[in-house]
């Protein structure tokens, strides 16, 4: 059981974090519909047709049309094929992303070498370095490997991100006491096994948010793939540009596109959201 800090302790033995009254309920439920209304929008201008974004007072029921408005999605782009490209894309990245960041910040919390805060630095101070500035030589350097138009293009320059370093060598910190990294090692695990087998198990909240975001960051990426992906072998994001791209925007269209487009990141959600909230309770158990 946590220990309340003095200031939140009762003379009477009790506790002054009381029941969360109206006001807290309130804005919770504020938050949370300002969080669902724009998917709900999607959704429901996605089931209709576009003349219902010009009547006085729009319907906030869905309409019958969503199929057939997807159907149509399907035939004016290459959906299916761009949306498997997003999720090995996004894949492959997010998973080479928590298993090379969660090396780094094992090694550079708990292992002591020569170089490691200077290295450290220098890993964070290129968080400041805008992606824009890195896109003329990256896409030489892809041309130069015979990469430029397929997906390792996309892929391989994102196999691990300072961002993900930095937030696993963090929370690998506070998560992982020395202690149990020198029990390990009087039991004979080599070090890498003390990273699967100690450092993992300790650090999955940290490594399932960010595996969250890069996810969402890899799916929802657009400049990158649309300079160096060819036309016939586009991802989700160019495939839905496509779909606003004439003279005339058909917003059901579109927007059923981004609907169907969104619902993988709702799943990878759904997978991963207990063990977010379990590392935010550890977190406020913790404090």
């Amino acid at each position: 059981m946590a220990v309340l800090p003095q200031f939140l302790r009762r003379t009477d033995g009790g506790s002054r974090l009381g029941r969360p009254n109206f006001l807290v309920y309130g804005l919770l439920i504020a938050f949370v519909l300002g969080s669902i209304f724009p998917f709900y929008w999607s959704a429901l201008v996605a089931s209709r047709d576009s003349s219902m974004l010009t009547e006085k007072v729009p319907p906030i029921l869905p309409g019958g049309n969503f199929f057939a408005n997807a159907a149509r999605v399907f035939d004016a782009v290459p959906f299916w094929k761009a949306l498997g490209n997003s999720v090995i894309v996004a894949g492959t990245v997010t998973v080479s992303t928590v298993l090379f960041s969660s090396l780094a910040g094992f090694a550079f919390a708990k292992v002591r070498f020569p170089g490691r805060n200077a290295l450290f630095v220098f890993i964070v101070v290129t968080l400041a370095v805008p992606t824009q500035l890195g896109i003329i030589p990256l896409f030489i350097a892809m041309s130069e490997l015979g990469w430029a138009g397929g997906l390792q293009a996309v892929i391989v320059p994102n196999l691990v991100t300072a961002f993900g370093v930095f937030w696993m060598r963090q929370y690998t910190m506070d998560a992982l006491p020395y202690e149990l990294i020198e029990a390990a090692r009087m039991d004979g695990c080599s070090m890498f096994r003390i990273f699967w087998s100690v450092c993992m198990p300790a650090v999955r909240p940290a490594a399932a948010i960010l595996a969250m975001f890069t996810f969402m960051t890899s799916w929802n990426d657009f400049l990158w793939p649309l300079v160096v992906l060819d036309v016939g072998n586009p991802t989700i994001q160019l495939a839905l540009e496509k779909l606003q791209s004439g003279y005339y925007v058909d917003y059901s269209l579109v927007l059923a596109g981004t609907t169907l487009a969104t619902i993988p990141i709702l799943i990878v959600f759904l997978l991963l959201g207990r063990q977010i909230v379990a590392g935010i309770m550890q977190g406020a158990v913790k404090g």
